[in-house]
Parts: C-alpha cells; sequence; structure tokens
C-alpha cells in the first residue's frame, strides 16, 4: 500500500488504521490487511505511561519506528512528528527524513501548519493532515468544533491542508456533521476518531481496540473489540501460582 493508494480509495471503500509501536503487533496489522499503521506518539501515554504526548522525543518516535517496520510487508507506515519536531521547516524537514529511514513511508503533522507542510511535500515527504483536536497542543481533552467559530476555522484548517496536497487528514475529536462537510469538500480521503461514520475511514489505538488498558475509562468513540487486560492478567496469575506451588515447569517442559 502506498500514498497513491490511500488516496484513490476516497469513495471507493473506507480506510483502516491502526497504531502500532513494536514488532509483534505491526505483524499482526499487516498479516490483516489494515490499510495504514500508525507510529503514534500516542505511545508517550499508552507505552511510556505519561499523562499527554507531549514529552514523547524525536528519538522515541525513530525507535518505535523502526520496530514496526520490522513487521510490515504491505501495509503503509505512518510515524507521527512528535512535538517541537516542527518548529521550523527545516528542522521539521531534517526530522522526517530522519523518520523515513527509519522505515516510515509517510509523516504526520498536528494542525494547519502550511509553511512546513509545504516543505516536507516539495521534497517528495508524504504528509498526512491533523484537524481538530490537537493532542500535542491541547490544554485540555475535549471536542472540538462545537461552537460555530471553532467549526469554521477547523473546516478552513481541513481544505488549506487538502489544497497543499496532503494524501489524508485526521479529524480527531468534532461532531459529525462537520466531519461529514469536510469529507464531502475536501478531495483527499479523511481518516476518523471520534468523528463519527462519514469519514473515509477510521483509526484507533491499539491497546484500547484490545481492551490492554485496564479499568480507566475510555473515550466514547472507542469500540472494545477483545479484553486482553483480562487475559494477561488471568495468564500471570496462573503463572505465579504454579510456579510458587511447584506445578511448572513439568517434565514436558525440561530439557533432558
Amino acid at each position: 500500500m502506498n500514498v497513491d493508494e490511500i488516496r484513490n480509495l476516497k469513495e471507493k471503500r473506507k480506510i483502516t488504521m491502526l497504531t502500532a509501536y513494536d514488532f509483534q503487533i505491526a505483524r499482526i496489522l499487516d498479516e490483516n490487511e489494515v490499510d495504514m499503521i500508525l507510529v503514534g506518539d500516542s505511545l508517550g501515554m499508552v507505552f511510556q505511561g505519561n499523562p499527554d504526548t507531549k514529552k514523547v522525543t524525536m528519538s522515541a518516535m525513530l525507535y518505535h519506528t523502526r520496530a514496526v517496520t520490522q513487521g510490515v510487508k504491505r501495509t503503509l507506515i505512518v510515524s507521527d512528528m512528535p512535538i517541537h519536531s516542527y518548529d521550523t521547516p527545516e528542522e521539521a524537514l531534517s526530522n522526517a527524513k530522519h523518520l523515513l529511514e527509519a522505515g516510515a513511508q509517510a509523516v504526520k503533522i498536528e494542525g494547519n501548519q502550511s509553511t512546513v507542510i509545504k516543505v516536507l511535500l516539495e521534497n517528495n515527504i508524504p504528509v498526512m493532515g491533523h484537524v481538530g483536536l490537537l493532542p500535542q497542543t491541547a490544554e485540555k481533552y475535549r471536542v472540538q468544533g462545537k461552537t460555530p467559530q471553532e467549526a469554521d476555522q477547523i473546516w478552513r484548517d481541513a481544505l488549506q491542508l487538502d489544497k497543499l496536497g496532503v494524501f489524508s487528514i485526521v479529524l480527531e475529536c468534532i461532531p459529525k456533521w462537520l466531519a461529514r462537510k469536510i469529507t464531502h469538500d475536501v478531495r483527499t480521503p479523511t481518516i476518523g476518531i471520534g468523528a463519527g461514520k462519514y469519514c473515509d475511514g477510521q483509526v484507533l489505538v491499539i491497546t484500547e481496540l484490545l481492551g490492554l488498558v485496564g479499568k480507566e475509562p475510555l473515550p466514547k468513540f472507542v469500540k472494545k473489540y477483545a479484553n486482553l487486560h483480562e487475559v494477561i492478567d488471568k495468564a500471570v496469575t496462573e503463572f505465579v501460582n504454579e510456579v510458587q506451588s511447584g506445578k511448572y515447569p513439568e517434565k514436558c517442559h525440561t530439557y533432558h
């Protein structure tokens, strides 16, 4: 899968994208023909245990991008540009090139960073846009675009990104009517996360989809397709009990 193939899916079929941060999960997503893998700076929360994405570094993004690349044969890999990695066009270009060298085929940038995005596109680096809730700069995670002024600005930002030539746009946490309007008004595919059913595709954070997040509440838009927290909890408890009781390892687990 490449960026042109993603572009061509608009109005043909829905696009699938999931996050991945390691080889094993990336391989499973690739084998199940997920269209795109996002090496997201959400790793700051789900992998590093931080409250937000504001401490994620380029070195962390490069490390996880390399790991994901090892498990992928066909799926398009998009890597997030972390906070402060694109403060200037020159810095953005250097960091984006490093991510592509690590195995990404495109990068994602939050917000209407027109000057930066233009420089990347001029240097043949595919860019995924991102409007609505912008976790790197948001003071509070909440639905965006609920006032006419907010909605108009998000719509205008999406139109500008489309005009620049991004190959897709993430719409995060906006009302479904606004996502539907943007999807209709832009040529590039839209990928929703908390933006309703009218987007051209959907993305979720893999740990939330798999139910690895424990008992903390999930955002309204998340559907938990499995409960691996419960499965892992049961397996680890059984391991501890069997080791302490002497049941494990048995003869079949021992070299002779």
